[in-house]
């Protein structure tokens, strides 16, 4: 099958069939493999589809990440990889074991049946969504530090700064999620890639070449702050959904262990380089998102900030499209375009108005690491190929360590989720 790959910032990926029309990865039909066809992607070209869906938005948070748990915290990042890794490896062998295997939630359907469909296929839905509100806030953030002091009235009512651009932002991507047809924007937002190399390069340039450098010595360990860093960082690995779509659409499906392999180590790479180098400028003072402080009179600061503007303006349709097939597909009587132009509209206006009530970027991204990322990414591939393969013999090791992934999820779980969710709460009274 050849396809394209495009990367939820997030870390979710849409493929596009022979004809550009957007592909669920919630819950697309079994497919046989005739119906597939014989083509497929290369080596090289599904390792661009793996690092694009593991190169996301998290990459412009990993600094404040590392603020907040301390320089030893920076351990976790690539234990949360290896783990990340190895679930990926333990759904490719979910996807080995039934040829008509297309999507995550059919593994989900093999491994539970209908109930099990329905579990994948409601966590991601919501990961999803959340991410798709992350973009706004985003948005919103970044265009208030470009231009400062942008308002406009509706009667009594005046509405400034963030809130601003994120009403203006919805607006222009609006047309957007109307459309059926996605092929152009999954072809603008493959450059996922390139944009995460060039953000941690313009990033690296404005600390040497444009003066700012690195006099920041930062703090060992912050206990309190682990729970935060390490929501951020599961956070920056959830890309799993996407890994049964990218590896059927290989030629030789055999190498995609060795694909997942290599993403994460590339990726790992470029997390640890931006955690370093944007803590190294900031220390303690980094915001939430590492664009935030960088001095907007450089050239380097402007090329991260409008290459991190970008991709949310690409990528938005794409992460709300399998939202609203899946409202639409269960609700809807009728196939009509019109009602799909008001359900894509409402789910819109939706993100709209929780963007506006919870702006605060990085504690909506360790809430959605800390709870459904673990999910998506630890607990649901562990649980399958447990259940898949239950009457296989496992080694003592592989059963011990598939234990332990579920006591350090548990403990990401909890802590993480209630300091996310307590942020969350005491900003917004």
């Amino acid at each position: 099958m050849s396809s394209s790959s495009t990367k939820s910032p997030d870390h979710h990926a849409i493929l596009l069939d022979n004809n550009g029309c957007a592909k669920s990865n919630l819950g697309d039909p079994l497919l046989s493999h005739d119906e597939q066809g014989q083509d497929g992607a290369g080596f090289v070209r599904t390792s661009f589809n793996g690092l694009n869906a593991l190169s996301g938005i998290g990459i412009i948070s990993v600094p404040y990440a590392l603020a907040e748990g301390g320089w030893l915290s920076l351990i976790l990042l690539p234990m949360i990889a290896i783990i990340c890794c190895y679930t990926g490896l333990l759904l490719k062998q979910c996807i080995d074991a039934n040829p008509r295997i297309r999507t995550y939630t059919d593994i989900g359907g093999l491994a539970f049946g209908n109930k099990g469909r329905l579990a994948v296929s409601v966590f991601m839905n919501i990961e999803l969504f959340l991410v798709s509100i992350g973009f706004l806030i985003l948005e919103g953030d970044n265009l208030n530090k470009l231009f400062p002091g942008r308002s406009f009235e509706i009667g009594m009512y005046k509405i400034a700064g963030k809130q601003f651009f994120v009403l203006l932002v919805s607006l222009i991507i609006l047309p957007t999620t109307w459309l059926r047809n996605l092929s152009v924007l999954a072809y603008i937002s493959a450059g996922g890639v390139l944009a995460s190399i060039v953000m941690v390069g313009s990033v690296f340039w404005t600390a040497t070449v444009g003066g700012v450098g690195f006099h920041e010595l930062g703090r060992p360990l912050n206990i309190v702050g682990l729970p935060t860093s390490l929501g951020l960082y599961t956070f920056c690995y959830c890309g799993h959904a996407v890994f049964p779509t990218i590896c059927n659409s290989m030629k030789n499906k055999a190498q995609f262990s060795k694909v997942i392999v290599l993403c994460f180590v590339l990726c790992t790479i470029n997390y640890a380089s931006m955690a370093v180098i944007g803590y190294l400028m900031y220390g303690n003072e980094v915001q939430s998102q590492i664009t935030l402080n960088l001095p907007l009179r450089h050239l380097s600061s402007k090329i991260v900030i409008y290459t991190t503007l970008i991709n949310p303006f690409t990528k938005y349709a794409l992460l709300i499209t399998p939202v609203a097939t899946a409202i639409e597909e269960r609700f809807l009587p009728y196939n009509k375009r019109c009602f799909s132009i008001v359900t894509r509209t409402l789910l819109v206006c939706s993100t709209v108005i929780i963007a506006l009530m919870i702006p605060f970027f990085a504690d909506l991204m360790s809430f959605i690491g800390s709870l459904l990322s673990i999910v998506v990414s630890m607990f649901l591939p562990c649980l399958c190929y447990l259940k898949i393969f239950k009457h296989l013999r496992k080694s003592k090791f592989e059963i011990v360590f598939i234990g332990l992934i579920f006591v350090f999820g548990v403990i990401i779980v909890i802590l993480g989720t209630y300091t996310s969710l307590k942020q969350i709460i005491h900003q917004m009274q």
